[in-house]
């Protein structure tokens, strides 16, 4: 009798430790699974200018990516744009404007009209890229980044309207987003940029 318990015995805690080896290995594979994020340095663009821009030369910087269009009514957000550029470029802060078409057709001109609006109009002085689609069939490599969770590990959006905001952090990840209405020079986002 004492041998038919023991041989029990013995079958239970084999089962036992059987059942945690497969938990453990599932937890395992979960984990090799997990999802890998991708970073805003992987990107080459053209500016308003025609020359080359690669992000990589961001790192360790903040950013500000913003789709712009020269007549909207959140287009005198240039103004503020610029002065917060003006204010932080020297901290390790850039924005970035995006010339999109998509809403309204509110950003008609060529590159070059797109530049000599921004210099004439709002002194504007941080870097713009070329003209560009920020959402639709022809969304434009980084707003696929941007906006969409698979690539950036923080959250699917979408484009709204000009002016919407994306703020990555200094190893090239999206931290937040900020719709049209919010001003440049929110407090929260001055307080984003100024904590180390």
């Amino acid at each position: 009798m004492k041998y038919i318990c023991l041989l029990s015995l013995l079958v239970v805690l084999n089962a036992c430790s059987q059942t945690t080896k497969s938990k453990t290995t599932k937890g395992l594979k979960t984990e090799k699974i997990a999802m890998k994020t991708e970073d805003i340095y992987q990107f080459k663009m053209t500016d308003l200018y025609g020359k080359d821009f690669d992000f990589s030369s961001l790192k360790g910087k903040k950013v500000m990516l913003v789709n712009t269009a020269s007549k909207c009514g959140y287009t005198p957000q240039y103004k503020d744009l610029e002065k917060l550029y003006k204010t932080y470029k020297d901290k390790n802060f850039v924005i970035i404007g995006f010339p999109a078409n998509n809403f309204g057709k509110q950003e008609p001109g060529t590159d070059g009209e797109i530049a000599a609006f921004c210099e004439q109009n709002y002194d504007v002085s941080f870097p713009m890229m070329t003209k560009t689609s920020v959402k639709g069939a022809d969304m434009n490599p980084v707003y696929k980044f941007l906006t969409q969770k698979s690539k950036n590990g923080f959250g699917d959006s979408g484009v709204a309207w000009n002016f919407q905001k994306y703020l990555i952090d200094e190893n090239g990840h999206v931290v937040n987003m900020y719709k049209s209405k919010v001003l440049p020079t929110d407090p929260a986002i001055v307080k984003w940029i100024e904590n180390n």
